[in-house]
């Protein structure tokens, strides 16, 4: 487990209220992730940050991305986290060794953000909370639909109690990845269960499994189906539907597929006294409850990660937490165990 020293918090306090010609030095710890260009480009037009260094489990990718940069690559995981001109980190290896590259940056008292999920197992994501928990770092997971106005807005409805009591709640996300055969090569490992996770639920998945539990509350149980309908990566999931239980007796269906080209991603709420849905088959937010309610959407709030440059830099509150990462991980995990045992599985997970 990480141990923090009286220096890494030292350090970590300095870098509340930098001066801007001062930018945050970042490493770019793998390129694994789809995503991960996509942050290196934003660490790079960010006046605020600048890439030092990249680490990559794989050479030959993280010399051509550090190539690209114009920065070097290291090719010591620990070393890159502990030079001096590094401040915080950006982690997209694959799943399967998030939490050992987390533990190398905690110790090394810097500040993550990770690409989702946090870990396969929520044993694992269990140890990545007690130990970010108590480092004092800025630890951000990449969960955007949290920033998405129309889901804070469903979020809002529900909190508002004017649905009544949530009684069904339908999430699903889909896209034609096996359709159109989009991982191979250095991004391979999406379709391999032990780096990934799993499947599509495992990844593309994350974002309304983790917005079905947020909106649902504690879950009590879980029975999932999944299955490669394409065949295009057969040991992995394709197609699956997850019905989870929640304490509070609502029930939950969480449907997620890359065999889909065409149709709505619709995340729905139905209570006692009325309905809430977005994303349904192209229309805006729908709201039917009494007194037919206007639905006015909130403004969206900073990116996660511009809320977390900002909490590293004036110690500002973020809304993502990696206790949510870890929610999310456990409701991955339970989906999974359901589906290979073929039966309904208990939370919390044992």
């Amino acid at each position: 487990m990480p141990v923090v020293t009286p220096s890494m918090i030292a350090h970590r306090a300095s870098l509340v209220g930098r001066a801007p010609d001062k930018p945050l030095g970042v490493a770019m710890l793998s390129f694994a992730h789809v995503h991960a260009g996509g942050y290196a480009d934003a660490v790079t037009e960010d006046p605020r940050t600048q890439i030092r260094v990249v680490w990559d489990e794989v050479p030959e990718r993280g010399r051509d991305r550090a190539d690209h940069y114009g920065v070097p690559y290291e090719p010591s995981l620990e070393v890159a986290v502990g030079r001096d001109d590094v401040d915080a980190v950006v982690v997209n290896s694959m799943t399967n060794n998030h939490h050992e590259v987390y533990f190398a940056a905690v110790n090394a008292g810097k500040h993550i953000f990770t690409e989702k999920a946090l870990t396969v197992t929520v044993a694992d994501a269990d140890r990545v909370v007690e130990a970010v928990e108590g480092s004092g770092i800025k630890f951000m997971i990449s969960l955007p639909s949290r920033c998405d106005p129309q889901v804070l807005w469903l979020r809002g409805v529900v909190d508002s109690g004017i649905l009544g009591d949530v009684t069904y709640i339908r999430t699903r996300i889909a896209h034609q990845a096996a359709l159109d055969h989009w991982f191979g090569g250095h991004n391979a490992w999406f379709a391999d269960k032990e780096a990934a996770g799993g499947g599509g639920l495992f990844d593309l998945g994350c974002h309304t499994v983790d917005i079905t539990r947020w909106l649902g509350g504690p879950p009590k149980s879980v029975v999932a189906q999944m299955n490669s309908f394409s065949g295009t990566y057969p040991t992995v999931d394709d197609n699956a539907v997850g019905v989870v239980e929640f304490e509070s007796g609502a029930l939950g269906t969480m449907e997620c597929a890359w065999v889909q080209r065409r149709g709505p991603n619709p995340i729905e709420v139905y209570g006692t006294e009325g309905y809430a849905g977005i994303r349904t088959a192209g229309r805006g937010p729908v709201l039917q409850a009494p007194g037919d309610p206007e639905v006015e959407l909130p403004e969206a709030p900073p990116s996660p990660m511009d809320q977390w440059l900002s909490a590293i830099l004036n110690d500002t509150d973020m809304t993502i937490t990696v206790r949510d990462g870890r929610n999310l991980t456990e409701m991955l995990e339970g989906c999974y165990r359901s589906d290979e045992l073929g039966a309904r599985v208990a939370f919390p997970l044992e």
